[in-house]
């Protein structure tokens, strides 16, 4: 019960860290996966096990964290900001991903610090040793928060699409009113059947549009 409250705080971090497409299949794949054969050892207590943990239990909030970020939960803010102590874990995080443990992701940006990813939650280690990085419930829970959160926004979507169009709209119609209106004021003769009604539209759709924007 606990853990799952903590996944629907955590809700808002796929807005924060917009994922990508290819992010997303990353997270379901390693979701789904049943048990990855590592290269490498996973045992307790050492760097690459607590590497892996936190980078699981990042991936259960839907989040695919950077070296800094791996660093601070497992070992601290002091080593997070100690540069040659994240030098050293972003070697071992290599090693990690040759052992098929975990996945290197491509930056969004250049200046952005290098963010991983776990290929699975379940693990045979170079030594035979099953590792388990998230219980049953837990890839259960976060595989439904990862649906629920791809429907909302694809709902969300959906919504925005539909604001741009009624924007666009509006705007065409307000300039028509008024291209209408400038039209009569030129004439010899300002016709009120025009000059009412465009101006009575342009006014009203001039209305709706700014309520829609404030809203955005």
């Amino acid at each position: 019960m606990l853990f799952q409250l903590k996944l629907l705080k955590e809700v808002n971090t796929l807005s924060r860290h917009r994922l990508t497409t290819s992010e997303i299949q990353f997270l379901q794949e390693a979701l789904s996966v049943d048990c990855k054969i590592g290269n490498i050892r996973l045992r307790e207590g050492e760097y690459q096990f607590d590497l892996a943990k936190a980078i699981a239990s990042f991936q259960l909030e839907l989040h695919l964290p950077d070296v800094k970020e791996i660093v601070r939960r497992s070992y601290g803010e002091e080593e997070a900001n100690d540069i040659r102590f994240i030098r050293k874990i972003q070697t071992i995080l290599k090693k990690m991903e040759k052992s098929n443990v975990v996945r290197i992701l491509p930056k969004k940006e250049p200046w952005e610090l290098q963010r991983y990813a776990l290929s699975g939650f379940r693990f045979q280690d170079v030594d035979k040793n099953i590792v388990t990085l998230a219980t049953d419930q837990q890839i259960k829970q976060t595989q439904d928060l990862l649906r629920s959160t791809l429907s909302q926004e694809e709902t969300a979507g959906a919504k925005l699409s539909n604001v741009k169009a009624k924007i666009c709209v509006l705007f065409l119609i307000v300039v028509a009113s008024y291209a209408a209106i400038l039209w009569d004021i030129m004439q010899l003769t300002i016709h009120p059947i025009v000059f009412v009604p465009a101006f009575s539209v342009a006014v009203a759709c001039s209305l709706m549009l700014g309520k829609i924007l404030s809203k955005e």
